[in-house]
């Protein structure tokens, strides 16, 4: 393609972009940023400034320094794809809504959640609007809102939008897919927060069964489930099923991980800690 079509061909750059994409599913994060820039680089060129297209190369090139932790950086190629979008779409078109999420999952990770906030509710307002009641996507908005609230120590509304999302998950999805099983872990997390430990085991152990139902015997879902109920048998001041649980986990970490990875030390503290007790 490169022999026949001119520099900035806008094939050129989708074929870029393309493997940007691939090279962003494999973990490959410098190597995709290579790649969407070159698209970006001629679409610029090529295209109008307010072109889709280009809203979607800065999307992904946020995406992108979002999974790199670089922060700054995913929120300044999210808003150029964002203002892009707000100039060539209607108010309450879904790539609009999915771009508000974006930047409200950045606020997140740099621990403004009242900004996350803001945009999550942007967000969750269009798909009310667009989107049928039981629709995923408005799962994954109450659920981003439930995380924040979390996070921010306001349990109850917390509860209230993990288990909205819990309901819509549970018409749409089978009743043992892993967005379920992290729909529990969630409720969980927040019950055991408010000190609220059968709730909590209850959730977590529903979980816990869909994930040994559905994942591979050591896979790293499986090892933060047994290691939640570890830590709430550890509340609860039953040290002999918090460790075993805990050892659980270390057993599947230990095989997914170098040994000084701070996960393992985490949980060597907590049996180190358990075993004091019995």
């Amino acid at each position: 393609m490169k022999q026949s079509l001119p520099a900035n061909h806008p094939d050129l750059a989708t074929s870029y972009n393309n493997m940007g994409t691939v090279y962003n599913d494999i973990g490959e994060y410098s190597k995709a940023l290579e790649y969407y820039e070159k698209s970006v680089e001629i679409r610029k060129q090529s295209l109008p400034a307010n072109h889709p297209d280009l809203a979607t190369s800065y999307n992904n090139m946020g995406t992108v320094y979002n999974y790199m932790g670089e922060y700054s950086k995913a929120l300044e190629h999210y808003e150029k794809s964002h203002e892009i979008m707000k100039q060539s779409l209607p108010a309450n078109h879904p790539s609009l809504a999915t771009s508000y999420n974006n930047i409200g999952l950045v606020y997140k990770s740099m621990g403004e959640y009242s900004k996350a906030l803001e945009y999550y509710e942007k967000s969750l307002e269009i798909r009310k609007k667009t989107l049928p009641a039981n629709h995923p996507d408005l799962a994954t908005s109450y659920n981003n809102i439930g995380l924040v609230y979390d996070n921010m120590g306001e349990y109850s509304k917390a509860l209230e939008y993990y288990e909205k999302s819990l309901e819509i998950m549970k018409q749409s999805l089978p009743a043992n897919h892993p967005d379920l099983a992290t729909s529990y872990n969630n409720i969980g997390l927040v019950y055991n927060d408010m000190g609220e430990y059968s709730k909590a085991l209850e959730y977590y152990e529903k979980s816990l069964e869909i994930r040994k139902q559905t994942l591979p015997a050591n896979h790293p879902s499986l090892a933060t489930s047994y290691n939640n109920i570890g830590w709430v048998y550890r509340n609860k001041t039953d040290y002999k099923k918090a460790l075993d649980y805990y050892e659980r986990s270390l057993d599947i970490l230990q095989r997914l991980l170098p040994s000084n990875h701070s996960n393992i030390q985490t949980v060597k503290q907590s049996i180190d800690f358990v075993k004091t007790k019995l």
